[in-house]
């Protein structure tokens, strides 16, 4: 992919992951992204202008998407649109954040060659991008609407997300299908996971139960991570691992129950996609 070493490729994604890339900078690129796809799939003319040209920019784009989508019976597309608009407009920081993972996305995933592509198709994206709203309810003191939200959530895109878990930025959550993140969890910035996560308790305890995933860690495919644990910075979790007690910061997990596995990761593994194990 480079010729550059492990530590600077690192860097380098982390750079141009982090770099300041507004949210107008960001709907810049997508109207223009949209504009040119209209020309090429004239057939997705009417999808992109729905999406994107009656708009004013990214807050406003991105409530009447998660609208479109979680709308139900229990809540129009209008009230919807209207809720996701307030929570945007009382803290600005929710469209950076969708701005900041956008990016992300196109610089980690293979599959994704633009900022349009997940705007308009990934259910990881509209999924944390729904959890922030719901989060921020949540913190706001409407926990049925919250609940409401992650209900929905669930049911169209197949995750469930407690509404008082806390996401960081830059968070790649791929393909989504069935990633469960606990009420007591923690993600922090830069973290990538694959489908079938769950960051989940092991029991009937109450209180601080779920675990604490720090920076640029990547989880794989149908890991379990179950206690209030610490995934420690740029740690790698292996596809269907168990993971019941901490791991050391750089660290490579895999097994059930997980252990330790090669010498130390150099890299941030959540930056690179690097999912082998290291020999």
């Amino acid at each position: 992919m480079s010729n550059l070493g492990c530590e600077d490729l690192t860097a380098s994604l982390a750079h141009r992951s982090r770099r300041l890339e507004p949210a107008s900078d960001v709907w810049a690129t997508l109207t223009d992204e949209g504009r040119r796809v209209m020309r090429r799939e004239p057939m997705l003319t009417r999808t992109i202008e729905r999406a994107l040209l009656p708009h004013m920019g990214l807050a406003d784009a991105l409530a009447h998407r998660l609208a479109q989508k979680l709308a139900s019976d229990d809540l129009g597309a209008d009230c919807l649109a209207a809720m996701v608009a307030d929570a945007m407009e009382a803290d600005p920081g929710l469209v950076e954040a969708a701005a900041e993972d956008l990016v992300a996305i196109r610089d980690r995933d293979p599959a994704c060659p633009d900022l349009l592509t997940p705007f308009l198709y990934f259910k990881g994206f509209h999924a944390v991008q729904a959890h922030r709203v719901s989060h921020w309810l949540w913190s706001n003191g409407r926990q049925h609407l919250a609940r409401l939200v992650q209900s929905r959530m669930s049911e169209v895109f197949a995750v469930d997300f407690h509404p008082a878990a806390q996401l960081g930025r830059r968070i790649l959550i791929d393909h989504a299908t069935a990633v469960v993140i606990g009420e007591t969890a923690v993600v922090e910035d830069d973290v990538s996971m694959l489908h079938e996560v769950t960051l989940g308790g092991t029991g009937k305890e109450g209180g601080d139960r779920h675990p604490k995933v720090r920076r640029g860690v990547l989880i794989g495919a149908g890991a379990k991570i179950l206690g209030n644990i610490e995934i420690g910075e740029g740690a790698k979790i292996g596809a269907g691992s168990v993971v019941l007690s901490s791991v050391a910061p750089y660290t490579t997990v895999v097994g059930i129950p997980a252990r330790v596995v090669g010498p130390p990761n150099t890299c941030m593994p959540a930056l690179t996609m690097d999912q082998t194990i290291p020999g």
